[in-house]
């Protein structure tokens, strides 16, 4: 400990980022505790506590999860930071397809700039697309607002709360890039992940037994012992995974000046194994979601017609129904199509994010090869056929950290709640996160001479 306060509270600059972040995601988590003006907490309570037993409860708090808020989303920051990072999602896909927004990411820190700007706009409008909606449900299916405050003034009043409440965090996030250290609007959603930890924790010990006979109702020691080595094991994966890379070695041209020989130095270009990062889940979960809603409803729908004077097949009936308890349990089915969404999105995102002709001609601009193949074309393909391939890797590893709560959970009769920080998309973006916190950490240490948190010194 006493080092580690040499090393990060010794250097001035260091302490004042350290403090700085400290203080907004301090700010930031103060405004969760801040509820809409018509929001009734008791009922709140109540709706939170019917909607976590129900499946309904994992899409809400999937959704959640990825803006760093939580499921009542009933607080000056409820909608989170997820509208900011939609917005940015859209125009990052855009700026591949639209010939003027690629040409304007080009132009370098003027074109980065209009697109920051105009990604503000997009997310001030999804903010009020969202915010709306959420009232709107929040009125009329959740019983959390008595009847004298369901008026329009008052939704509009909650809809400009909950928009500002994002904006906010936006410029949160910006001040954190600015005047802090890391990137702000990932500490944001890490802060929002690990914010959950307590109740986790809490209902794990709450409802466990250090008696070696099990209890009825209760986890024993060996569930105990089992989880902490599961976790211990999927985080040193998760890291190596995170971290790996396919090298592959490069050479630059000799160049002879005069009596001097300049060049012919032996490098490599770092391929990341897993290129994509947290983005396939983020879609696959989102697009699961869609399935389930339609589903539940074609279920109901069914259901009442049977009972009323329509006339369904039971064979129609009783598919809508098993399909409906597929999706709805996150069974066989709901994992396959899972499966199969984060390979597609892996590869989607890769060949968005990945382009091997502007990475060759970048090679060839600076006089660097791959030995045995030719500079443009032929160093082109070489760089898609090995990133098809360490893709494949990166998908599958994807997948199993995405279906490890599910399987974790109905293995070992486990909370869900306290599964999914053994796997899935929280855990991806915290050990990411902490991994970028960690390498600009060292950044500043290094370039005071100091020896780093990671170095071998």
């Amino acid at each position: 400990m006493g080092k580690l306060y040499t090393i990060l509270f010794k250097v001035p600059e260091l302490q004042r980022k350290i403090l700085m972040t400290a203080m907004f995601l301090a700010i930031y988590r103060i405004g969760f505790y801040i509820p809409l003006p018509i929001v009734d907490q008791t009922r709140l309570q109540k709706w939170q506590e019917t909607i976590n037993s129900n499946a309904i409860g994992k899409v809400f708090g999937a959704v959640a999860m990825f803006g760093g808020t939580q499921i009542g989303m009933s607080t000056i920051f409820g909608l989170g930071i997820m509208p900011y990072i939609s917005a940015s999602i859209i125009f990052q896909l855009l700026g591949s397809v639209v010939p003027s927004l690629e040409a304007m990411m080009k132009e370098g820190e003027s074109g980065r700039k209009k697109i920051n700007e105009y990604t503000r706009y997009a997310a001030v409008l999804l903010c009020l697309v969202q915010s709306t909606l959420w009232v709107q449900y929040m009125m009329n299916n959740m019983g959390v607002v008595s009847p004298e405050y369901r008026t329009f003034w008052y939704g509009f009043v909650c809809v400009l709360t909950m928009t500002a409440g994002t904006i906010f965090l936006m410029w949160v996030g910006e001040q954190i890039d600015e005047y802090g250290i890391g990137n702000g609007i990932s500490l944001l959603i890490m802060a929002g992940i690990l914010a959950r930890m307590p109740d986790a924790l809490y209902r794990l010990l709450s409802n466990s037994s250090l008696k070696l006979a099990p209890e009825a109702n209760k986890y024993g020691i060996m569930t105990l012992v089992t989880l902490a080595a599961l976790f211990i094991a999927v985080v040193v994966g998760v890291i190596a995974i995170t971290e790996s890379q396919r090298r592959i070695p490069t050479q630059s041209a000799k160049h002879v000046r005069g009596r001097r020989v300049y060049g012919g130095t032996k490098q490599y270009l770092p391929l990341k194994v897993n290129q994509a990062g947290v983005m396939p889940i983020i879609f696959a979960s989102s697009l699961l979601m869609f399935p389930q809603f339609i589903l539940n409803g074609l279920d109901t729908a069914t259901s009442r017609w049977r009972s009323d004077t329509w006339s369904v097949s039971s064979a129609v009936a009783g598919f809508f129904q098993e399909a409906s308890n597929a999706f709805r349990a996150q069974g066989y089915v709901y994992t396959v199509f899972y499966i199969v969404l984060i390979y597609f999105f892996c590869y989607f995102w890769t060949a968005i994010t990945f382009n091997p002709k502007d990475m060759a001609e970048n090679l060839k601009d600076y006089g660097s090869f791959i030995p045995g193949y030719r500079p443009g074309r032929r160093t082109a393909d070489y760089l898609e056929k090995v990133m098809l391939r360490i893709t494949y890797v990166g998908a599958a590893f994807l997948s199993l950290v995405a279906v490890i709560p599910s399987l974790i959970s109905g293995a070992l009769s486990v909370d869900y709640t306290i599964a999914s920080f053994l796997g899935g998309t929280g855990l991806l973006i915290v050990i990411s996160v902490c991994l970028d916190l960690v390498q600009k950490i060292d950044s500043h240490l290094i370039m005071r001479n100091y020896g780093g948190l990671v170095s071998k010194k």
